[in-house]
């Protein structure tokens, strides 16, 4: 297995150094870099991007929000990570339709970190159990609504498809198979849901579509 290199941004270092030694044990994930705000970690992706960045939300300086969408923006490929105290539902639906590709409390275990660094890498975002009871509440919300034609979201059977299984987790590769199409195919559907709907990345799409009832 490749090694999956990580980058974290943390104002407290205690912190940074608790996260990296917990780690420390899973030989595939190795650190790369260190930033204690925003302006530390875009400038270290100026010659460093890993795949994955840690990234925390209140920091001196530029914030993790403001910094999640910079480095969605700069660097596509790089997954980010939210790692936070912030227990906000507004937090969740706003980092993860602008660029995070998954959000954590700081509370997690290290084995959670380390499935979500894997399944972001695997699939291109995580949702744990704390995501999901947001998306359960607003899909709820949302239910109660009266329906508008005005704002209906319209979808191909095609599209439908990809964005139901990913939805359930499948890969653009494993997608591809049970489809019987290309992965290519696969990728293009999904960066033109995400140019329609105004996502940055495969995370925000997942998000948007459990959110907004766009699958059965």
């Amino acid at each position: 297995m490749n090694t999956i290199t990580v980058g974290i941004a943390d104002d407290h270092k205690i912190f940074r150094k608790g996260v990296i030694l917990s780690l420390r044990q899973y030989t595939n994930i190795s650190f790369v870099f260190e930033a204690e705000n925003g302006e530390e970690l875009l400038k270290e992706l100026e010659t460093t991007q890993p795949d994955v960045v840690l990234m925390d939300l209140r920091m001196p300086g530029k914030d993790g929000i403001e910094t999640t969408k910079e480095v969605s923006k700069k660097y596509p490929d790089v997954k980010v990570l939210i790692l936070t105290m912030f227990e906000d539902e507004r937090f969740v639906s706003h980092l993860m339709e602008n660029g995070a590709n998954g959000y954590m409390l700081k509370n997690a275990e290290p084995s959670e970190i380390k499935k979500a660094i894997m399944e972001v890498m695997a699939r291109g975002y995580y949702l744990n159990n704390f995501v999901n009871r947001v998306l359960l509440k607003k899909s709820a919300n949302r239910a109660k609504t009266i329906p508008s034609l005005n704002n209906e979201i319209v979808m191909s059977d095609k599209e439908k498809e990809v964005v139901r299984l990913l939805c359930m987790e499948f890969t653009a590769s494993e997608i591809a198979i049970k489809m019987e199409i290309s992965p290519r195919t696969v990728e293009s559907i999904k960066d033109r849901l995400m140019e329609r709907f105004g996502l940055k990345n495969t995370a925000g799409l997942v998000f948007f579509a459990v959110k907004n009832n766009m699958i059965d």
